[in-house]
């Protein structure tokens, strides 16, 4: 089950690691883009009291519902980073016996925050909504989506358990192959419920959560039969107090990080809100969109990520800085496609979603403002990869928080609100925050201080220093 990231060439290894986790989240994110996709489509639905409910008021729900379980999901895949730093190193320094905990560890933890979070979601969600300033033709839409996801969040917290430890180890194509087979999962109930059974985003939450519990159990089935070292027995879940706190010392700034980024972006739902339900769909539309975009991002950076620690845990750092540089080659190569293709055909992208004029006029202004973002990311996600895999994961936090609050937050007000751009300035504050972030990284990188080993300093003394 393990892949040694350690020996041959980089680019190679960088690649054949790359490609299947960039297909696993490539279909991943169809599950959202599924939703919304069908839901733009065939979506609308009549409630008990006969009420008609538009597809755009649909896609609205979709938008916001999803916009707060994705904070969720990004703020627990953050926490996976710890276990995937962990995972990765102790390969690489041959510490069999941490392996074993750091698992277990994880493999606790979890469940019991996705309780947690459950419990606390069911009942905050409606304030939540009114907060968000959710447009009244889509709140019972939205309140239907989001219940459905947090009721799923056990499913989706236990993949992304599962999954970051098998990446941790060098695998990454079962997680691939197990969500593939739930996406078309997700499809096929999606069309069922949707277009047939015409329950709106009530039937596209409930289509995705199943799809997860599948993709959650495919996983586990594979472990059990390849005698991984968890045999998921209830006498396993333990929580080792040293793995705890290195699971949390590493993950919890890139957890953090993640959900201030995506509060950042739930502030802006918020802003378009304001500006009507077409923009709210429009955004919506175009956030899906984004989400493929950025999965070359996410997958190469991934890459960088478990190279790094794997390389950074044998003291071969030359290593660790060939995979960063090579994978933003790679990522600035592709988004630079990503950037002409939406400067050029806009109108198309929207169209996809919805026939609606004024959901498509407001999607390609808030598309052509913000895809400069597409040419910047690249080299702040890689970067990203490398200071994690190093354990590095304050640094990643502080740039997110200065590029979420202090930057993106204000400025998409700012140019939308108070200078009165609309849609346009919405978007204008995106690429613009993303520079910060740049900006800081790279400062962070030429004091040298990302040399040093701040998770396996942490293992030995019980302590990370960032």
């Amino acid at each position: 089950m393990r892949n040694n990231l350690l020996e041959g060439s980089v680019l190679k290894k960088l690649t054949l690691f790359a490609i299947p986790f960039l297909a696993s989240n490539v279909v991943q994110s169809l599950y959202n883009v599924a939703d919304m996709l069908i839901v733009g489509n065939f979506g609308g639905t009549v409630t008990k009291t006969g009420e008609i409910i538009t597809k755009t008021a649909s896609m609205s729900g979709v938008n916001i519902g999803g916009q707060v379980t994705f904070i969720l999901t990004n703020a627990v895949v953050g926490l996976c980073v710890g276990a995937t730093v962990l995972v990765g190193q102790y390969i690489g320094s041959k510490n069999e016996d941490a392996l074993r905990k750091v698992i277990a560890t994880i493999m606790t933890l979890l469940p019991a925050i996705a309780v947690f979070l459950t419990a606390v979601m069911l009942i905050f969600r409606h304030p939540l909504l009114q907060l968000i300033k959710t447009p009244a033709e889509s709140y019972s839409e939205a309140d239907s989506y989001l219940t459905v996801t947090t009721l799923g969040l056990f499913f989706i917290f236990g993949y992304n358990a599962l999954a970051a430890i098998l990446r941790g180890m060098g695998d990454s194509k079962h997680p691939f192959y197990f969500v593939l087979a739930a996406c078309i999962t997700n499809v096929l109930l999606d069309l069922l419920f949707c277009a047939v059974f015409k329950w709106g985003a009530f039937g596209a939450a409930l289509a995705t959560v199943i799809s997860q519990a599948m993709s959650m159990g495919l996983c586990i089935i594979y472990m059990i039969l390849n005698k991984f070292q968890f045999d998921f027995k209830l006498s396993s879940f333990k929580i080792d107090k040293e793995q705890l706190k290195l699971i949390l010392k590493i993950g919890t700034p890139t957890c953090v990080a993640n959900s201030i980024v995506s509060g950042s972006f739930l502030f802006l739902t918020t802003i378009v809100n304001n500006i009507g339900v077409s923009a709210s769909a429009a955004v919506g539309a175009a956030a899906k969109f984004n989400s493929f975009a950025f999965m070359p991002l996410i997958a190469i950076s991934s890459s960088v990520s478990a190279m790094s620690a794997q390389s950074i845990g044998a003291n071969n750092l030359k290593r660790a800085v060939q995979a960063c540089q090579i994978g933003s080659a790679f990522c600035f190569a592709i988004m630079v496609v990503f950037f002409a293709f939406v400067q050029i055909f806009p109108e198309s992208i929207i169209a996809i979603f919805v026939n609606n004029d004024e959901v498509i006029a407001y999607g390609t202004l808030y598309l052509r403002a913000m895809s400069y973002d597409f040419l910047l990311v690249p080299f702040t996600f890689c970067i990203n990869g490398l200071l994690i895999g190093g354990g590095h994961t304050m640094l990643s936090l502080v740039s997110n928080m200065v590029s979420s609050i202090i930057l993106r937050a204000p400025l998409c007000y700012l140019f939308g609100v108070l200078m009165q751009m609309g849609i346009t300035g919405v978007g204008m504050g995106i690429p613009i925050a993303s520079l910060g972030t740049l900006i800081i990284m790279v400062g962070y990188m030429l004091t040298g201080k990302w040399k040093h080993n701040a998770a396996q300093s942490g293992a030995a003394s019980g302590e990370i220093s960032m």
